[in-house]
């Protein structure tokens, strides 16, 4: 098995649950990225890096985007079912076409708790939550499941976090 870190960059937890799943998967040494320098990275054979989504970025990408690894593959951690979700538009403006084309990357669902969103963030969903409602001023039939969960979802607490979805990710980091 390679020499493998799995670093992450968690606002709430759910990114920070899932590399300690891969990590412990993987016996792979674990990381915050504030708690690793740039250039120790290359001392690994492969990197595995997690970020939440928001507003269209993956938080703290630019640790992996900005320093080069010899193996990186990429996991995201959003509310959205990546099942039904087109992540191109955030992978384009993440990542350089070039990049992209040499990383693997992974979806995968976590959750959201109102109580614990700071208050820039509880700003950001009540104007997602806007958007969405004049987006979909149609009738009941015509609303897309993700948008009626979310919009019955509102200001709970919801959770996706599922340690089995990480099993292609660790499939793939075993097969090179």
């Amino acid at each position: 098995m390679s020499n493998i870190a799995v670093i992450y960059k968690s606002k709430y937890g759910t990114t920070k649950q899932y590399a300690q799943w891969i990590a412990d998967e993987l016996n792979a040494s674990l990381f915050e990225a504030s708690e690793i320098k740039p250039s120790q990275m290359k001392d690994y054979d492969v990197v595995v890096y997690g970020g939440g989504l928001y507003a269209g970025g993956i938080i703290g990408v630019k640790l992996v985007t900005e320093n080069p690894c010899n193996c990186l593959i990429v996991f995201t951690v959003g509310a959205a079912d990546p099942e039904t979700t087109d992540y191109s538009a955030i992978l384009s403006k993440n990542f350089t076409q070039d990049l992209l084309s040499k990383v693997k990357v992974f979806h995968l669902r976590g959750g959201i708790d109102y109580t614990k969103l700071n208050l820039v963030h509880k700003g950001m969903m009540a104007m997602l939550k806007g958007m969405t409602a004049r987006a979909t001023k149609k009738s009941s039939s015509e609303i897309s499941e993700e948008d009626k969960l979310f919009f019955e979802s509102y200001g709970k607490i919801i959770d996706f976090t599922d340690k089995t979805t990480v099993k292609p990710l660790i499939d793939y980091v075993r097969a090179l």
